[in-house]
């Protein structure tokens, strides 16, 4: 095996090599593109490069010879894996689908769960199918995908621009006594490089020591709704990351233990200033959890 170099085109200009990499090498574990990324063995024009590098045109990018499709597992995916996690399409046109999302799959394969959501999708839509961005394991409701290069490229542009609204529910621990605006910035990804962000937390309905609230967010940060919450110290019930592990263990009446987080709204602008305004109901299982803590 050799190193292989690929030169970016004007299609993928802009795009982050993170996820360039990904749908070059659909079958190779999201785990090891990131693992190759961290230790240095993708380089970008000679260079080692972070995860969230955006390409230039004409870049030229080093591929390991380790980077080796030929040896990995063929995904099994079967077709109660597409009535499961397809059968509610909250959106589609030429350019996007946008799915309401179940808890318990991951959008990407890895070592533990191999097949992943986006894995699934381009089984049933093809292989052009890319994420626009991600939502946690056990996160629920919109998510969105694009069906070319063209339209991934505008959605992280607008992300880039904060001009695209996300509002979530969530379930936070303890009572929020008025609702707040947090603004701290995210760094989790690179020290170096902080990021702005703005989450507003609406109070909904106060719970047994805990608080159903909306939070509204503009940006695409890493865990941002997880970490602002921690950082008031109401931190998002079953966070098993950020969480208050003492009062989750003590919740012994509720029936699911699963991060009270669900991606309700996204509003966002296509290629041709057309207004997309998709909404995904809450879960049965969550409405149960503010039922349990009623």
């Amino acid at each position: 095996m050799s190193v292989k170099k690929l030169k970016v085109n004007a299609d993928n200009e802009g795009r982050r090599i993170d996820n360039y990499l990904l749908s070059i090498y659909k079958s190779v574990p999201k785990s090891k593109i990131y693992k190759i990324i961290r230790k240095g063995e993708v380089r970008v024009n000679s260079s080692r490069i972070k995860a969230h590098y955006k390409l230039c045109i004409n870049d030229l990018i080093r591929i390991p010879p380790n980077l080796d499709t030929s040896e990995t597992i063929n995904k099994i995916i079967e077709k109660k894996d597409i009535k499961n996690h397809i059968s509610d399409i909250l959106y589609e046109d030429a350019n996007y689908l946008i799915l309401n999302k179940n808890k318990g799959i991951s959008v990407h394969g890895g070592t533990k769960h191999f097949v992943g959501l986006i894995d699934i999708v381009r089984k049933k839509f093809g292989e052009n199918i890319d994420l626009c961005h991600r939502l946690d394991k056990d996160t629920t409701g919109c998510i969105v995908f694009a069906k070319n290069k063209k339209s991934v490229k505008h959605f992280n542009e607008t992300l880039k621009n904060q001009n695209i609204t996300k509002t979530y529910n969530a379930i936070l621990v303890g009572n929020l006594k008025k609702n707040i605006k947090i603004d701290t910035p995210i760094y989790k990804e690179d020290p170096l490089k902080i990021k702005n962000s703005l989450s507003k937390f609406k109070i909904i309905k106060n719970l047994k020591n805990c608080t159903f609230v909306e939070v509204q967010i503009y940006s695409g940060r890493t865990h941002q709704i997880r970490l602002h919450a921690s950082s008031i110290n109401h931190p998002v019930l079953f966070d098993d990351k950020y969480g208050d592990h003492i009062f989750n263990k003590s919740l012994t009446n509720i029936m699911t233990k699963k991060i009270a987080l669900h991606s309700k709204s996204i509003i966002f602008k296509d290629i041709s200033s057309n207004k997309i305004e998709i909404y995904a109901d809450l879960p049965q299982s969550f409405k149960i959890m503010i039922d349990e803590l009623e």
